[in-house]
């Protein structure tokens, strides 16, 4: 049921696209608040590029950096988890064998269900911190490559080619003209800048 929300919006959104840029290209009469005048308008063709977003993640030097950092932080956190359980399953193993045994009291017993349950809200804590740390650092990285891109497409159509360079998504377009695909443009010249 949701995928199927998301198709019928991801089509409306097409469609008010379409017949926004109808209204803006074509001179028609339809009135658009703010809307400017013909005469202020840029002169010539209305061109679009595109860039696949896909072969940028796998060929962007920095983007590559970034998944190595992830794995490195994911495996640090699971290495950190992992000696957090062992260390709770191995103090419930002794408790559990000092139970059986007979040598502890119901005191005891009562302290060692405390200390196991403390132990678990460490581990949970600890783990909510990591994830949130390991996020917020996901989110910088990503928004500086969204921000090296910005920057060099910017620099790229500093003579004004291009009206609009989009990232191309699957699924949102159905057509695209390879004329306009800049891909290998923008690689390049990403890897070129971050080499510097």
């Amino acid at each position: 049921m949701q995928k199927k929300g998301m198709l019928i919006w991801n089509v409306l959104l097409s469609l008010v696209c379409v017949v926004l840029l109808i209204l803006q290209f074509s001179g028609g009469t339809g009135s658009l608040a703010g809307r400017k005048s013909a005469s202020s308008l840029p002169s010539g063709p209305f061109r679009m590029a595109y860039f696949e977003m896909d072969s940028v993640a796998a060929n962007f030097e920095l983007v590559k950096e970034l998944r190595a950092e992830m794995l490195k932080k994911e495996d640090s956190i699971s290495v950190e988890m992992d000696r957090m359980a062992r260390n709770m399953q191995q103090k419930y193993n002794y408790y559990q064998e000092q139970a059986n045994t007979g040598v502890m009291n119901q005191a005891q017993s009562e302290a060692a269900g405390r200390d196991l349950k403390n132990l678990d809200d460490q581990i949970k804590g600890r783990k909510q911190a990591l994830d949130a740390e390991y996020g917020d650092f996901v989110m910088r990285r990503q928004n500086e490559i969204k921000t090296k891109i910005e920057t060099f497409l910017a620099e790229y159509n500093q003579s004004g080619q291009f009206s609009y360079i989009i990232s191309y998504e699957p699924g949102l377009f159905y057509y695209k003209d390879k004329a306009y695909d800049i891909t290998a443009d923008l690689i390049k010249g990403l890897n070129e800048k971050y080499k510097k």
